[in-house]
């Protein structure tokens, strides 16, 4: 039978068929799940679970599209009005990282991991042949990053503390002496929420030649920001570029990321002049942008700064608890990232623990209150520290 004049089977699931569907029947099925998560009682505390509260001022947003085709400092006809909501945002963060908006270029990106790939694409640009160096405990979206693009990334040990090794950097970039290095330092590693020093790594890498250093802050840029305990770790203490998200924390319902580059690392033409970054993916999508942009508006730096140390407060209430449970906790300065020892499967599961190894974490925003907390103290110290399956 051909393929054009074939009928759907009558019963194909969710199977994509020659003939329309009955729009009816799927959007019950959408309802229907829609209902089943709802109903799903389990806790879910490695990733934020709180869009319900933000969901009524972003609303109309989802009822817009937006083909964004302009770099975010590019001007022409066809602008449709996102870009000076882009470069609001860009502002923003760009005063997070500790640079002025005159000193930076960048772009919101539809997810952290374009605007990592971004930022790796650039900063390769201005160096003879380097090597990228990567912790580690870096998130594994460098490494596919590093695949994408041909670099060489070269593994450097970390620390106990989940930070990045400088004697070990020292010693790997003076092997590949005078190539130039690509070094990645990691603000809110993904198991331990660890914060590397970029002024000592930038010092470490100096004898390999030019140094760029890149910050993925997706995961703990924010929170750094609010928090006078950390590390020196943005564009304010000698990195060139940084990556940025504000996505999790501040609930949005679809991922989102900041490139941010000081504009002398911007390459120059065959001609000489210096010209804006162009974005990886071309035309892009404004939803990104314009959901950063409502979300930080109705907060107010003043409320994002009370959120992150209400965040804040309850991490280091969960290591107390998490102690008095004999949980063995360790939380990075700043951080809202507490890991503690793996408990059995079935605390795992019911909790939606992120683990690897013998370690488990929760990361304190969205669904993480005081009693949250306490409730999975309970489980742990009940738990009797069983035999991780």
């Amino acid at each position: 039978m051909s393929p054009h004049t074939a009928s759907n089977p009558p019963d194909e699931g969710l199977a994509i068929g020659f003939q329309p569907s009955d729009p009816v029947a799927d959007t019950g099925r959408l309802h229907q799940l829609h209902r089943s998560l709802r109903r799903d009682e389990r806790q879910f505390l490695s990733f934020p679970d709180h869009l319900d509260e933000v969901m009524r001022e972003l609303a109309p947003l989802l009822g817009l599209f937006v083909d964004h085709r302009l770099d975010a400092c590019a001007r022409n006809p066809f602008d449709t009005g996102i870009q000076e909501y882009e470069e609001a945002v860009l502002e923003y963060f760009a005063a997070l990282a500790g640079a002025s908006p005159d000193d930076v270029h960048g772009y919101v990106a539809a997810s952290p991991q374009e605007a990592l790939l971004h930022g790796l694409a650039m900063a390769r640009r201005g160096l003879p042949e380097p090597s990228v160096y990567v912790s580690e405990q870096a998130s594994c979206s460098v490494t596919r990053a590093c695949r994408l693009l041909g670099l060489n990334r070269v593994p450097v040990q970390s620390l106990p503390d989940g930070t990045m090794d400088p004697e070990d950097l020292r010693l790997q970039t003076r092997m590949r002496r005078g190539a130039g290095a690509v070094v990645v330092a990691t603000c809110g590693t993904p198991l331990r929420g660890a914060i590397d020093n970029v002024a000592e790594l930038r010092d470490a890498a100096a004898t390999s030649g030019p140094v760029h250093v890149h910050v993925d802050a997706t995961a703990g840029g924010l929170a750094a920001a609010h928090s006078d305990q950390v590390p020196p770790w943005s564009l304010a203490h000698g990195a060139h570029s940084i990556t940025l998200s504000g996505h999790g924390l501040l609930g949005l319902p679809v991922p989102a990321g900041i490139s941010l580059m000081r504009r002398e690392q911007i390459p120059a033409t065959a001609s000489g002049i210096t010209v804006p970054d162009r974005t990886v993916v071309g035309a892009r999508g404004g939803l990104p942008a314009l959901l950063l942009w409502t979300r930080l508006r109705s907060l107010g730096r003043a409320g994002v700064a009370a959120m992150v140390s209400r965040c804040q407060d309850v991490a280091a209430y969960a290591v107390d608890r998490f102690e008095c449970a004999g949980a063995r906790p360790e939380r990075f300065p700043g951080s809202l990232t507490v890991t503690f020892q793996r408990p059995p499967a079935w605390v795992v599961d019911k909790w939606r623990l992120t683990h690897a190894g013998d370690l488990a974490q929760i990361v304190t925003t969205g669904p993480v209150t005081y009693t949250a907390v306490n409730e999975l103290a309970i489980e742990l110290s009940a738990a009797g520290w069983e035999a991780v399956a």
